[in-house]
């Protein structure tokens, strides 16, 4: 009799360690792992926050030639932009959201004062983001750290 309790105890015995023996599927805590249920679809991660979204303008050949907030002599046909608060000689990326084209610009005048306009780009930039004709454009900018490269291009 001792042999077949001996024996019951081994059979219990394995078959617990065998269940003792998984572990979660995703991680120690016996959380549930991260399955989309089917026909909904997760969201993409779109990379950083920009550091602002909203309407563009862009100004020409009246201001062509005036000083700028910088002391530099306006020129719409450098890529160079007005922001309210971003320090003067800041580098943005300026990035048209209907269509998708960028352009890196430097910040050089104050401006823009109509509201809720956020920044005004240049004649030329205003022409590469194709937004010359609408004359206002929903624009993402995002800051540009300058590199070695443009550190040289400035000396």
């Amino acid at each position: 009799m001792g042999r077949s309790i001996a024996h019951g105890l081994a059979i219990v015995l394995s078959v617990v360690s065998l269940g003792a023996a998984q572990r979660p599927i995703s991680s120690a805590s016996g959380t549930r792992p991260n399955v989309p249920k089917p026909g909904v679809q997760s969201r993409k991660k779109t990379g950083p926050k920009p550091y602002q979204v909203g309407t563009a303008s862009w100004y020409g050949s009246y201001f062509h030639g005036r000083a700028t907030a910088s002391g530099e002599p306006y020129n719409m046909y450098d890529l160079t932009a007005a922001h309210r608060r971003l320090p003067l000689g800041s580098l943005v990326r300026v990035t048209n959201l209907r269509n998708g084209r960028a352009v890196v610009v430097r910040i050089n005048d104050r401006g823009p004062y109509v509201a809720p306009r956020i920044i005004d780009v240049s004649y030329s930039v205003a022409r590469i983001l194709e937004f010359k004709s609408q004359g206002l454009q929903r624009v993402r900018l995002d800051l540009v750290e300058p590199g070695p490269t443009m550190a040289m291009l400035r000396q």
